[in-house]
């Protein structure tokens, strides 16, 4: 699919973390442990949109074999650099590259990457394509529900927080139905939320795993 999505990307100058690590990495953590089954070799993980691979970084410290992608020449370069314990490749979450990818993770991440995507579905289904059968996705994205846009409304907040001012944005903005909408139509099952930051319905953020079948896709 060409979805001329190069038009600009993310230019970073170090490999400090990003804000919203601070809330997101806990959680984060706590799901992948979930996963690790007792006695299995290190979860290989595909960190999608990993930027300047600070949270790629982390994963790996705690026991994960991780390969980042981004489309960033810049970010890759500072990855590649500050982080050799993983791999890192330039490429378009649109048009992952085959080699060594397909069928060969047990977790694709993408945190906080969605809501910038035009196509958000390609991520859902190119993330199929590199799960083993019975693989992982998991999703971070701002969390909207009823309560939160009532009072962003009530308070004369929305045009600060749905800002369009913002190169290379927010242009998408999901919600538990939504994302789980998305999700089961690309075939994903057993769909499970955490909420990060914030206090509940106020949350920062929302976390979702998913999971594919644990029987092969014909590719």
């Amino acid at each position: 699919m060409k979805t001329n999505s190069s038009n600009y990307t993310y230019y970073y100058t170090n490999n400090r973390p990003r804000y919203h690590h601070a809330y997101l990495i806990s959680p984060l953590l706590e799901m992948l442990a979930t996963f690790q089954k007792t006695g299995q070799t290190k979860l290989r993980v595909l960190d999608l949109g990993c930027g300047n691979g600070s949270l790629s970084h982390v994963i790996a410290e705690h026991g994960c074999e991780v390969v980042g992608v981004d489309n960033s020449a810049p970010g890759i370069a500072i990855s590649s650099q500050s982080f050799p314990e993983c791999q890192f490749i330039q490429a378009d979450i649109y048009e992952l590259p085959d080699t060594d990818m397909l069928q060969s993770f047990d977790v694709v991440l993408a945190v906080e990457v969605i809501e910038h995507l035009l196509y958000p579905k390609e991520l859902a289904k190119n993330a199929k394509k590199c799960l083993k059968p019975g693989g992982i996705l998991i999703i971070s994205t701002p969390y909207h529900g009823y309560l939160k846009n009532l009072a962003l409304a009530v308070t004369g907040k929305l045009d600060k927080h749905f800002t369009v001012l913002w190169d290379n944005g927010h242009i998408k903005f999901f919600s538990v139905e939504t994302l789980t909408k998305l999700l089961t139509k690309e075939g994903y099952t057993d769909i499970q939320f955490k909420f990060a930051g914030r206090f509940p319905y106020f949350w920062k953020s929302m976390l979702c795993s998913s999971k594919i079948s644990e029987k092969p896709e014909k590719l």
